[in-house]
C-alpha cells in the first residue's frame, strides 16, 4: 500500500498520518509549550492564577495585560499561546458567561465554561481551509460546586486540575506544585506558591520577573487582579 510523502500529512489537518496523529494539531500544542508560563491553582478558599508577562519593549505600557482577562465576575482565565487565538476564545467564553445569566438567571458553572471553548477548538481540528488555536486556556473560578480549575488545549480536550504549569517554564512549575501543594492551602499560601512557581522559572531562563496575579475568592467570588505594589510584596517575601 502506497502513502504520501510523510510532509503531506503537515499540510493537511483532516488527515491523520500512517501512525495516527494530526501533525498540526501537535504543532499547536508546541507553540502552547514555548508560550510564556502560566500556572492555576485551587484550594479551600478560592483559586488563583499567575502569569509571566514580557515585555517586548521599554515603551510597552506596563498597565497592560494580554495573559489574565476576567470571563465573567467568578471567572478568570490565564492564556498561553498565541495571544491573538486566546483573544477570540476568550470572548467566546465571556458570550456564554453572559448568555447563561440572561437564560437562566444566574452564573455559568466553570466546567460549561471549558467544555464549551473544548468544543469550539476540536471543531478547528476537523474541517479544512482552517488551522487549530495556538493556545491554551487555564480556567478558574468559583461556582455552586467550589473552586475549580481547568485547562484546555489546542485539540479540543480539557481536564480538571488541582494546580497547573503550562507553557515554557512548567519544567521548573510543576515540580514545584507536586512538592508543595496542599488541598487544605490557604488564598494566601496559594498565592505565594503561584508567584514562587513563576519566579523559579523566569529565573531557570536568567531573566527579571515581571507578574500578574488574579484571584477569584470563594468568599466573594470575585475575580480581582493584583496591582503591582502587592505582587511585589508576594515576591520579596517569597525571595527573601
Amino acid at each position: 500500500m502506497a502513502f504520501a510523502m510523510p510532509r503531506a500529512y503537515d499540510r493537511a489537518i483532516t488527515v491523520f498520518s500512517p501512525e495516527g496523529r494530526l501533525f498540526q494539531v501537535e504543532y499547536a500544542l508546541e507553540t502552547v509549550n514555548r508560550g510564556a508560563t502560566v500556572v492555576g491553582i485551587r484550594c479551600v478558599e478560592g483559586v488563583v492564577l499567575g502569569a509571566e508577562e514580557i515585555m517586548e519593549s521599554e515603551l510597552q505600557d506596563p498597565e497592560f495585560t494580554w495573559k489574565l482577562y476576567q470571563v465573567d465576575e467568578h471567572v478568570g482565565a490565564a492564556v498561553v499561546g498565541l495571544g491573538s487565538d486566546a483573544r477570540v476564545l476568550i470572548d467566546r467564553a465571556r458570550i456564554s458567561a453572559q448568555s447563561n445569566r440572561l437564560l437562566y438567571d444566574e452564573p455559568i458553572d466553570i466546567e460549561i465554561i471549558a467544555k464549551r471553548i473544548g468544543d469550539l477548538k476540536q471543531l478547528y481540528t476537523q474541517h479544512a481551509g482552517v488551522r487549530p488555536f495556538g493556545a491554551s486556556l487555564v480556567i478558574g473560578g468559583v461556582d455552586n460546586t467550589g473552586s475549580r480549575l481547568y485547562m484546555t488545549d489546542p485539540s479540543g480536550s480539557y481536564r480538571s486540575y488541582k494546580a497547573v504549569a503550562v507553557g515554557k517554564g512548567r519544567e521548573t512549575a510543576e515540580p514545584i506544585l507536586i512538592k508543595e501543594y496542599r488541598e487544605d492551602m490557604t488564598l494566601e499560601e496559594a498565592i505565594k506558591l503561584a508567584v514562587k512557581c513563576l519566579i523559579k522559572a523566569i529565573e531557570a531562563r536568567g531573566e527579571k520577573p515581571r507578574l500578574r496575579i488574579a484571584v477569584i475568592p470563594k468568599e466573594t467570588k470575585k475575580y480581582r487582579m493584583l496591582s503591582e505594589e502587592e505582587v511585589e510584596r508576594y515576591i520579596k517575601e517569597v525571595s527573601g
